[in-house]
């Protein structure tokens, strides 16, 4: 598996030839002036929420690449609108696709539309192969439900958190969090974008390599493989 940094909350990850977007907010990033929204590759869109620096790019890369959007059935509908194709999920559910498997699990946010209009719940997503597992959080607060990730799912690989703090959990909560969900290897997001959410990088890196966590900060642009 390999995992790509699009700033903020925004991934590509490739898994057995397929190329996943997870909440693509770019072109309004200034921070991810580097990356260029009209050459990504995608053949799904996941969406964890409907807010505004979640999804502000879905309908230009889906529209131009024909990805498929993975969300829930609010979400889902509302692009289906727009004329843009997908499978609806929600908590606990689950889809076998020809890359693996997609569950939708449960966040703590808030979810609306720019529009103001209802965007269903908030979740996180799970997605797993043969070989590999990933845990998307998305934006949440720490939850006890994550302690169910390792009852329901196999056992996690690799984990993208929100560290930020003000609008989602902060480190420290994260460090608990992946305590919940059994994972050494914890990939962060939504952090920097903007001065309420920014975050000292070498304190973070120690607080959790002091509980034997490993944390891998990527630049916006970097990749990571998994396995």
């Amino acid at each position: 598996m390999n995992i790509r940094f699009l700033g903020h909350a925004a991934f590509q990850i490739t898994i057995n030839g397929k190329k996943l977007i997870i909440d693509p907010f770019i072109s309004a990033n200034p921070n991810a002036s580097n990356i260029k929204v009209d050459t990504l590759e995608a053949d799904y869109i996941l969406i964890t929420h409907g807010h505004g620096d979640h999804i502000a790019d879905v309908e230009t890369i889906a529209k131009r690449t024909g990805a498929k959007i993975i969300s829930n059935y609010e979400i889902v509908e509302w692009f289906g609108k727009k004329d843009l194709e997908g499978y609806p999920l929600n908590h606990g559910g689950k889809i076998k696709l020809d890359f693996g498997t997609i569950k939708y699990v449960n966040a703590v946010h808030t979810s609306s539309f720019p529009d103001g209009s209802y965007a269903g719940q908030p979740g996180g997503f799970v997605i797993w192969d043969e070989s590999e597992c990933l845990y998307f959080a998305g934006d949440t607060a720490l939850t006890m439900d994550m302690k169910l990730i390792p009852m329901t799912c196999p056992k996690l690989t690799t984990a993208i958190l929100p560290i930020g703090d003000n609008f989602t959990m902060g480190y420290e909560d994260a460090i608990i969090a992946s305590d919940f969900i059994e994972c050494e290897k914890i990939i962060p997001c939504h952090f920097d974008t903007m001065d309420i959410i920014s975050v000292d990088k070498e304190v973070v890196k120690t607080a959790f390599n002091e509980k034997g966590k490993d944390i891998y900060f990527l630049e916006i642009g970097e990749s990571i493989e998994t396995n």
